[in-house]
């Protein structure tokens, strides 16, 4: 507070008017308080802050024309204190208010006597200090009712309607029954949005936990699919045994049950697992090791949970399938098929997040995520064997994201059994997830050798130019090298000149 009480200090000096307003107010009045403070002065707001920042020893960072920063450093303090000063908007305080979103965000306070309250009793709840509150927003507050300030505050920034989604979980909020009818009648506005704005405010959404109620609510709202309108051809979309629910739900619910998954696999060894994971004996072993297979990983530094529950991981599973309906068909005997979706939705879903603004890193998890979800469950299909020449490809191609790709393997098999009971299909799935996440991180070096020859010695020992069949070289040593079946790198040399041969042989 020291930084506050000086800053109101100087203000006064300068005879101009300063207030906390918005969120620092609101957040105050539910007894949380941060290092980040929204202020709003009558004064020169610009020209102020930078003198208050000189005055604190701090920085000043001009943002906008709304808003002037300072950020003050020290080292008795746990994190940088942060002052937003906008100027006032309008002839008064309560004219910039009703110009805000929500009415628990339209309160104000003149900061000295609030600080001096707040000193005094160390928190504003239930306290009597000067409150400026035109909208009534600390009843509503009280009552935990989000309320739109007017009808046209999603009209003047359609962002408010996702802001009013995250506020509501943020600080378990209902939001009122004629503020949901503005977000029905403004979504489609959400879509002149730019696309850092919505990207930031989804980001924050899906890292939220329970994303499931999240997504259900931003479809509802009829906001998700303004989000991402290739999943409006998902709805409805019928999806043959033993799927449960149809494509869009099912999207939904892999969200769910990847946040599942993350909190069963994090828990201490010894934990139980529950009856809808581990069914049976076996069932709990694997998961059990799973679960000390990714305590490895973290030491490795090559798997972070946080990557698992992260919102760009939560993106990914919502888009695996976004390649269903382009490629669904019905044949002779009704049965309903999408063939190749795992590679006509790899692009697209890449292409979303594109749109999203997100970054290369997050984009490329979706698309191999898209592209590679089934393959998991495919190698045990059937009971057959799982070569270790199958797993070392799964890993050349995915590399540690192999591990993510598997873990939501699981995922997406729970999500597509809905409520029913696992089957035998489920152990088998988790003891494939088992051996390829123990191939990886305890027998790496066994499964990707180093490579006994490089590209250019190949190139200049058997005379050829780069292309495809270099390429096709260098996989063959690998994986002969992963098998035991070489160990130099003159073996190398002879088995790819022995390649070449027969290889020309055939197209003579």
């Amino acid at each position: 507070m020291r930084v506050l009480t000086r800053a109101a200090a100087y203000f006064g000096e300068q005879q101009a008017a300063l207030y906390l307003v918005g969120g620092s107010l609101r957040n105050l009045l539910l007894g949380n308080s941060g290092a980040d403070w929204d202020l709003v002065t009558d004064g020169e707001a610009h020209k102020l802050a930078r003198r208050l920042a000189d005055r604190l020893g701090g920085f000043y960072v001009h943002m906008h024309e709304k808003a002037s920063r300072v950020v003050v450093r020290s080292p008795d303090l746990a994190e940088d204190v942060v002052l937003d000063i906008s100027p006032q908007h309008g002839e008064t305080i309560e004219e910039d208010l009703r110009a805000r979103d929500f009415t628990l965000n339209a309160m104000a306070a003149p900061l000295a006597p609030l600080l001096e309250k707040l000193i005094r009793s160390g928190t504003l709840q239930g306290a009597d200090f000067p409150l400026i509150d035109p909208c009534n927003g600390r009843a509503d507050l009280e009552r935990r009712v989000l309320r739109a300030v007017d009808e046209e505050v999603f009209r003047h920034d359609p962002l408010r309607m996702l802001r009013a989604l995250r506020l509501a979980r943020r600080y378990a909020l209902t939001i009122d029954p004629t503020t949901e009818q503005l977000i029905r009648r403004d979504a489609a506005l959400l879509s002149r949005v730019a696309a850092e704005r919505i990207h930031d405010e989804l980001y924050t959404i899906l890292g939220q936990p329970d994303a499931l109620d999240a997504l259900h609510r931003l479809d509802a709202y009829g906001l998700l699919t303004v989000i991402i309108p290739e999943l409006r051809a998902a709805r409805g979309l019928r999806q043959p045994s033993p799927h449960y629910w149809d494509v869009l739900e099912h999207s939904l619910r892999c969200v769910a049950a990847l946040e599942e998954l993350t909190s069963a696999l994090e828990t201490e060894p010894g934990t139980a697992f529950s009856a809808t994971l581990a069914p049976t004996p076996s069932a709990g072993e694997d998961l059990a090791a799973l679960r000390e297979l990714l305590r490895e990983a973290e030491q490795q530094q090559i798997f972070r949970f946080e990557d698992l529950r992260a919102p760009r991981m939560k993106l990914a599973a919502l888009l695996h399938d976004i390649g269903k309906p382009l490629t669904a068909s019905v044949d002779e005997q009704g049965a309903i098929h999408f063939y190749n979706h795992p590679q006509v939705g790899a692009p697209i879903a890449s292409e979303i997040l594109q749109r999203l603004s997100a970054s290369t890193r997050d984009r490329r998890l979706a698309q191999l995520i898209a592209d590679n979800h089934m393959r998991p469950g495919q190698l045990g299909q059937d009971g057959a064997e799982v070569t270790p020449r199958a797993i070392r490809r799964y890993f050349v191609d995915l590399g540690p994201t192999g591990i993510l790709v598997t873990l939501f393997s699981l995922a997406d098999h729970l999500a597509t059994l809905g409520p029913r009971p696992r089957t035998s299909a489920w152990s088998r799935h988790l003891s494939v997830a088992r051996l390829l996440l123990t191939s990886y991180i305890r027998e790496r070096a066994k499964i990707l050798p180093p490579r006994l020859v490089r590209a250019e010695e190949l190139m200049s020992r058997l005379k050829i130019q780069p292309g495809p069949i270099l390429g096709v070289l260098l996989e063959l040593i690998a994986e002969a090298r992963a098998e035991g079946t070489i160990h130099s790198r003159e073996e190398a040399i002879l088995l790819a000149r022995e390649y070449l041969r027969k290889h020309e042989q055939e197209n003579c």
